[in-house]
């Protein structure tokens, strides 16, 4: 067994790289970081972990001084991302990889999920449209936040493609102030809602069936009220074998890239702030856009 003990961050680096190609199960001696302020603390080592497309199994004390720790391989060709199914429609749907994923399980999302919510005042609006609704786990975390009282007078609309997805979310959901609608964002129009003054959409404008630009700028001039406000968050992350990977990833790299990412964040807050609208980004493995109305 590997003792790590006295080796320095990169020579750690360079023997996972080494040994993950031929194992996929890897234990090795580390410092006890509860007894050593200068040995690597728990946070490095799932960074290190997540790093090498691998799982921390838990932990075991060998001795005050030294811990046993071991990673396990992700399995990389278990992912929504690279599957492939017979219906496009359903490639969220309740057989799919994806709709097992739940965001609000995920710290770094739900605090910045939060974070948004509380900063659009959440409580005070009345008109709510989510565009990708799925599950509906979104309307879930937002009556969990502030009550069931507080909930039913607010006016919730979703959309989405999938029909099993939604089948699914009205089970979820009798309340009579929410209604499901399977349809294609691109064609919003069609449906004659009435303006929303919250919009939210997370991880749905970076669809390739979605030309964002011209998008966004319709759903901000023909569905949004003169005081509404904007949700909208940008993945920065992959889903592999049911965790959540840091770093988006770009055709034609083997490694995370984030160009594309941030050119559509600034395009959004830009295009926002030209509206007249306070533009804030946060997050981490979603980047958040929350834009709320600058008042005359």
């Amino acid at each position: 067994m590997k003792n790590l003990t006295n080796l320095s961050l990169l020579s750690i680096t360079l023997w996972l790289e080494d040994v993950l190609k031929i194992d996929d199960t890897i234990s090795f001696i580390i410092q006890n970081p509860d007894n050593n302020k200068n040995a690597l603390g728990f946070k490095a080592w799932v960074s290190l972990a997540e790093l090498h497309y691998c799982r921390l199994l838990t932990p075991e004390k060998i001795s005050n001084s030294e811990i046993r720790l071991y990673f396990k391989k992700l399995n990389q060709k278990d992912s929504f991302h690279t599957e492939v199914v017979q219906q496009r429609a359903e490639k969220y749907g309740t057989k799919s990889k994806f709709f097992n994923i739940d965001k609000n399980r995920e710290p770094t999302f739900l605090l910045a999920y939060k974070k948004a919510l509380e900063a659009v005042k959440i409580e005070e609006r009345k008109e709510v449209l989510n565009l990708g609704i799925n599950k509906a786990d979104e309307f879930e975390f937002i009556r969990e936040l502030i009550g069931e009282s507080s909930f039913n007078r607010i006016n919730f609309r979703g959309i989405d493609h999938s029909k099993t997805a939604l089948e699914y979310a009205k089970k979820r959901f009798s309340n009579e102030n929410i209604q499901f609608y399977q349809h294609d964002i691109n064609t919003i129009s069609k449906l004659n809602l009435p303006k929303a003054d919250l919009i939210i959409s997370i991880g749905t404008l970076q669809s390739p069936s979605i030309n964002y630009k011209p998008f966004l700028m319709s759903l901000v001039q023909e569905h949004l009220s003169d005081n509404g406000a904007l949700i909208l968050a940008f993945p920065n992350s992959r889903w592999i074998d049911g965790e959540l990977i840091y770093g988006a990833k770009a055709p034609n790299y083997n490694y995370s890239e984030m160009s594309l990412l941030f050119n559509d964040v600034i395009f959004a807050k830009k295009y926002l702030q030209q509206k007249r609208f306070r533009v804030t980004i946060t997050g981490r493995e979603y980047i958040f856009i929350t834009a709320t109305k600058i008042r005359s």
